[in-house]
């Protein structure tokens, strides 16, 4: 079995260094280095190794930061196998946001109708485990959004949220970012492929 290994994902732009990061994870290496050099690879890899049961370490260097995952020790004894009739889990519900405006027609309506979307939100008692915003939908996570304390107050109540760091670029909106965390298409689609009910408003 592989001891250890280094993953240089330096200059690489998301997902590839969580992509090579899982890649190496599953070859079975008790310690893995991962060098990146920029924060948004720095946060997706954290974030990926962490959900997976890994601990991460970190240590910067210059203008680049070494991610030393260690795997979770292993348990003595092996899990008891669930009964054959016993179902399984459902995942999460997901929310994936793909607009800043909610339903077709008139803009105006779209984005009263969003706004008192996420209010309601707040009022409900069983709120989506994980909200996804991408395309235009990234824009209600940054400066300026009228359904920030929204979120902000779904957040606190456990509700992780994920904006896409490709559709920020892209609206030069990365610095912008008031709520939530940057991800990238890698974790969006592991996401969204495990979740149990994934909706879209």
């Amino acid at each position: 079995m592989m001891t250890e290994k280094i993953v240089d994902a330096r200059g690489l732009a998301c997902p590839q260094p969580v992509i090579m990061a899982r890649n190496a994870m599953r070859e079975g290496a008790v310690r893995i280095t991962v060098i990146v050099d920029s924060e948004t690879a720095v946060a997706n890899v954290t974030r990926m190794a962490q959900k997976a049961g890994w601990q991460v370490a970190q240590e910067r260097r210059d203008n680049e930061v070494h991610l030393r995952l260690t795997p979770p020790a292993a348990t003595a004894e092996q899990p008891q196998e669930a009964p054959a009739s016993a179902p399984a889990p459902a995942g999460p519900t997901v929310l994936l946001v793909k607009s800043n405006r909610m339903g077709r027609g008139d803009d105006q309506l779209g984005e009263i109708l969003i706004r008192g979307f996420f209010h309601t939100l707040t009022e409900i008692e069983d709120a989506p485990a994980v909200m996804i915003f991408l395309n235009s939908g990234v824009k209600l996570t940054t400066e300026g959004s009228p359904v920030l304390d929204d979120l902000r107050a779904l957040e606190e109540r456990g509700v992780e949220i994920y904006s896409c760091g490709t559709c920020l670029n892209y609206f030069g909106l990365t610095e912008s970012l008031k709520v939530g965390a940057v991800s990238n298409m890698y974790s969006i689609a592991e996401t969204l492929l495990s979740a149990g009910k994934v909706i879209s408003p």
